[in-house]
């Protein structure tokens, strides 16, 4: 077994004893990642791989990031580095900062290895939407089944064992999706514990910045070091940071559980009850008090259109400015429009303008008062 299938607390354990070294990590994930046939990935970072890794010398016992290899999704922006966002109309775009979760990370001395790739603009949840095409789940190697997405890139570099950690985002499922696709602990954490700022915006009012893991421990010790307040991002929390990892030692008896019994009931796949079912077990023995509770089928219905109308209209709002005039590649045209439509008709793949036809209907004056004044009613 490679030290890269650890998970991180094993792994930083093995660096502080010097078992391994940061290099030796980056060249082995760098190896890894371009074995790896899941089309997981829209660039490698060589340079700064090495040029990072063989920096760090004496390991930093209390820092459980140092010499860690990680990988980012591909819409959050890395100074000097091609960020796409899995768009052809991002093409060449090179950000001129990186993101505050980024710059954390590197910070904390770990080491980047790769952008991954994502369904188109984070609007998606199949991981096949990307302009490089469909990923795949690296556990089925006929190529069958998906990874799920649209943090599909960063949810094969850590299951299919080339980094212990990456980024992703989560809009409507897009970590914890393909986190349950492929056997990983996918986190959401709480609306602005972590700072959106550099993450492309998808829908803000419900973006999270959010990540990979193999164990809870190793979500606990990431928590720590990328959350907080943030003076470039005015929605970041400032509830102070705590050492989450002291609560994975903090008894659950007492701890109430709702199941909502109607979405149970829907689940017809007897291995994904059978799972759910175990692991409900296992929390009544730990003293967890689990119930079943009811909500009515029709606001359950309510929920998936709801999203999609508000998720569409703010895309279609944030991406007005990816015009083929301050971003990627560049059409000619006569007019500013002419360059416009040019770009967007080439740039954004059938789905995006799909979605940015149902953010533009939902939009527009006359069809507010038929959208949102009934939804209030």
């Amino acid at each position: 077994m490679s030290y890269l299938d650890l998970t991180l607390a094993d792994l930083h354990q093995a660096l502080v004893s010097k078992k391994v070294t940061p290099l030796q990590l980056a060249e082995e994930a760098v190896k890894r990642a371009k074995a790896n046939k899941d089309n997981a990935f829209e660039r490698f970072m060589e340079s700064e791989t090495y040029a990072i890794a063989s920096s760090l010398k004496e390991p930093e016992a209390h820092n459980p990031f140092w010499g860690i290899p990680f990988v980012i999704k591909d819409n959050f922006s890395t100074k000097g580095i091609e960020t796409t966002g899995s768009s052809n109309i991002l093409n060449g775009y090179i950000p001129s900062f990186d993101a505050t979760v980024v710059a954390k990370l590197l910070a904390a001395h770990a080491v980047p290895i790769a952008k991954s790739t994502l369904d188109e603009l984070a609007m998606g949840g199949s991981g096949i939407t990307g302009h490089k095409g469909p990923t795949f789940n690296p556990y089925d190697p006929k190529h069958e089944r998906m990874i799920g997405g649209s943090s599909c890139g960063s949810a094969v570099s850590v299951s299919a064992g080339i980094v212990p950690f990456a980024l992703g985002s989560d809009t409507g499922d897009s970590v914890r999706k393909p986190a349950s696709f492929s056997g990983l602990v996918g986190f959401k954490p709480t609306w602005g514990r972590i700072s959106r700022f550099g993450l492309f915006p998808f829908a803000p009012s419900l973006d999270h910045v959010g990540y990979f893991t193999r164990s809870v421990e190793d979500t606990a010790l990431a928590l720590v070091v990328v959350a907080g307040p943030d003076t470039e991002d005015a929605t970041a929390s400032h509830q102070p940071v705590e050492d989450y990892t002291r609560l994975l030692k903090k008894d659950i008896k007492g701890l109430k559980i709702a199941v909502i019994s109607e979405i149970v009931d829907s689940i017809s796949n007897k291995t994904v009850m059978d799972a759910f079912n175990k692991t409900l077990e296992a929390l009544k023995r730990q003293g967890a008090i689990v119930s079943y509770v009811s909500i009515d089928k029709q606001m359950l219905g309510t929920i998936f259109p709801t999203y999609l109308t508000l998720c569409c209209a703010e895309a279609t709002s944030n991406n007005a400015n990816l015009d083929g005039i301050k971003f990627g590649p560049r059409y000619e045209g006569s007019t500013y429009q002419e360059v416009m439509f040019k770009a967007r008709t080439a740039g954004f793949s059938e789905l995006i303008k799909r979605r940015f036809v149902i953010g533009s209907f939902a939009l527009m004056r006359e069809n507010q008062d038929v959208l949102f004044l009934r939804a209030k009613c």
